[in-house]
């Protein structure tokens, strides 16, 4: 059972976009990551629970509560979440 995923994300970010393309070209390949559920948490509309969260840039992932990635994403770093919510 995969772990929980919280993505802090900002609408009008592009490298927030670029994160949920990447999501799913990486989920399209790989039929275990469709089993990961991202609980996608809009800062904007829920500043209660993002500052509470320790992070800085957008998009940032967390796994269980641990922060996996932060900032501009790449298909290894969002892969690692994905990764590391299956493990």
């Amino acid at each position: 059972m995969a772990k929980k995923v919280q993505m802090m994300i900002l609408k009008s970010c592009p490298h927030c976009v670029r994160a949920f393309e990447m999501m799913d070209e990486l989920a399209a390949k790989n039929e275990e990551y469709k089993a990961v559920e991202f609980e996608v948490i809009e800062e904007d509309v829920f500043p209660e629970i993002a500052d509470a969260l320790d992070y800085y840039y957008v998009p940032t992932y967390f796994v269980d509560g641990q922060k996996i990635h932060e900032g501009v994403p790449t298909f290894e770093k969002v892969d690692a979440v994905f990764k590391a919510a299956l493990s």
